[in-house]
């Protein structure tokens, strides 16, 4: 089966395309650990909540954990997209892929706003 791509997921392939073979500056040790701190938080948060259902908690308290994850979460992919955008978008601008970059974003922001 061909699997077939809208125009703007063909945009988003080409920048991946782009960016592999234009490489950019990597993240800074400080960067990627603050990340993965934040992420390691996030995973044990989410154990909480497991021992909660286990445990028969209030379901109240259970969904103020939830939420507090999901804003966690959120907080992480503003960290990586204010990263994609002063440091890949800048990129591909500057090499003439700026609309390239820029539908890529638009289609990424939309699943993320959601």
């Amino acid at each position: 089966m061909i699997e077939r791509l809208s125009p703007i997921k063909k945009g988003v392939k080409k920048m991946e395309k782009f960016l592999h073979e234009n490489p950019i500056v990597p993240r800074t040790d400080e960067e990627k650990q603050a990340v993965i701190n934040r992420l390691k938080r996030i995973e044990g948060q989410v154990r909480g909540i497991q021992r909660m259902v286990e445990e028969d908690r209030y379901c109240v308290d259970i969904l103020v954990q939830i939420s507090a994850i999901n804003a966690a979460l959120k907080k992480v992919g503003h960290t990586v997209t204010e990263r994609h955008m002063k440091h890949c978008i800048s990129h591909a601008i500057n090499d003439g892929e700026g609309d390239l970059a820029i539908e890529e974003l638009l289609e990424v922001m939309k699943h993320f706003s959601k």
